[in-house]
């Protein structure tokens, strides 16, 4: 019997150490204040902080994965990591100062998480954070052949006083949003089952969009952290919600003390008709919609009535999409 070896169980470290080193070159460069990347932890550099405060994230893409492994696009995927945990630092008022990536598959591929990692690398460029460390866990008899899962962590700063906590927000108050690049990276289950009961394939082509159906399904989520920051020191922003798995309703009402409701009026936000052709198709109620999908609109800020102006001047594409009232803590979309 042959001798058994970690590579002849299926664990190829030549190919981690690798993909560590093509890691190691692709950021370098991103930022001056990280310390000790690539051994055992990373450290960072906080400067200019008198009170600093660290908020932290956690999250994943979903089975926005299992499109991206079925057509073998692998690039964008990376940016949604990033996305989907930048954007929820950003609502404490923090800027995002690090992220880490996890990536755990049966089998290294290496060309195809070189394409992961380059749209991470892209995520955190659009973002402005560094990437400082990460894990690549090869597992195999865990995941099947052509599989992988990723999961990101953000680590984000700023002053214990400027803190954004939602708890002045009041009657009166306006909620602004800011459009979705389309689905994001939540309700896909949904999408999937839609379309496989529908005998639609995701190279399919959508000639109402004049796209392929996987590439409207693999549009990256927004990063809004570069809208954030021309806000910051601009706009006095009372709180500030990333809509997710849950959607409008589930989200904004984390942001909401007591004694308020928000008023999120449908008509006012900018219509995606991607949304709507999937509705369409799986004859879902408009409800269930609203629950799962952001609809459009992908980040709400509350703001005072005097600020309004000054964050569409500074932020093009923010609309008004509804108020504050005094009432039970609740979100109503009418």
């Amino acid at each position: 019997m042959d001798r058994l070896t970690y590579r002849s169980a299926g664990v190829d470290l030549q190919k981690a150490e690798e993909f560590v080193d093509y890691i190691k070159d692709k950021v370098k460069h991103l930022s001056k204040s990280v310390l000790l990347w690539g051994a055992f932890s990373s450290g960072l550099e906080i400067k200019g902080y008198k009170q600093p405060v660290i908020m932290m994230s956690a999250d994943g893409v979903g089975t926005k994965l299992k499109v991206a492994q079925h057509v073998g696009i692998h690039d964008s995927i990376g940016i949604d990591l990033v996305a989907m945990n930048v954007n929820d630092v950003i609502t404490s008022g923090a800027e995002p100062i690090a992220f880490l990536d996890y990536i755990a598959t049966g089998k290294i591929e290496l060309e195809v998480l070189k394409r992961v990692m380059d749209g991470i690398i892209d995520g955190c460029k659009k973002a402005h954070v560094p990437l400082v460390g990460g894990e690549t866990a090869e597992m195999p008899d865990f995941y099947p052949e052509g599989v992988y899962d990723l999961a990101g962590f953000c680590v984000g700063v700023c002053e214990k006083g400027q803190l954004i906590t939602g708890e002045d927000i009041k009657e009166g108050d306006v909620l602004v949003g800011l459009p979705s690049s389309g689905f994001h990276s939540n309700g896909y289950s949904l999408i999937r089952k839609v379309l496989a009961q529908r005998g639609i394939d995701y190279k399919d082509r959508v000639e109402e969009f004049g796209k392929s159906v996987y590439e409207i399904l693999l549009e990256p989520t927004r990063i809004y952290a570069e809208d954030i920051r021309k806000l910051r020191g601009k706009v006095s922003i009372k709180g500030m919600a990333h809509i997710t798995g849950g959607g409008i309703r589930g989200n904004l009402i984390r942001i909401l003390p007591e004694g308020v409701r928000a008023v999120v009026e449908k008509s006012l936000i900018p219509r995606n008709e991607i949304f709507y052709w999937i509705k369409e198709l799986g004859n879902i109620e408009e409800e269930e919609m609203y629950k799962t999908f952001n609809m459009g609109l992908g980040f709400v800020l509350v703001v005072g009535k005097e600020e309004v102006k000054k964050v569409r001047d500074l932020v093009k594409d923010a609309f008004v999409c509804g108020y504050i009232e005094e009432g039970k803590r609740d979100v109503l979309l009418v």
